[in-house]
């Protein structure tokens, strides 16, 4: 089930990331799509003409937003959050400055 909330964050973090996390951030993206990209669920191998985009076919998410959530974790525990609240990613910002 696709948690928007969640997704939320993951475009905010892809088109608009805070200064101070961009390079924290997109390299927790390029880890995550690394693992995607060879996943049976990656819609590369359930290509289907209504959705042309990268994404989940288990949780059914777009890939770029969600592995560029801090929060989100994929569904098969390929890959967990970095950080599960607000709180720890305000931590996780001053370890990164």
């Amino acid at each position: 089930m696709i948690n928007f909330k969640q997704i939320y964050e993951g475009y905010k973090n892809l088109i608009v990331p805070s200064a101070d996390m961009k390079v924290a951030i997109s390299k927790v993206r390029q880890e995550r799509l690394n693992e995607c990209f060879d996943c049976p669920f990656h819609s590369k191998f359930h290509k289907t003409p209504l959705r042309p985009d990268d994404h989940c076919t288990e949780c059914g998410c777009n890939l770029d937003a969600k592995t560029s959530c801090l929060t989100c974790e994929c569904p098969k525990q390929k890959w967990l959050a970095v950080v599960s609240t607000v709180e720890e990613e305000e931590e996780l910002k001053k370890q990164t400055i």
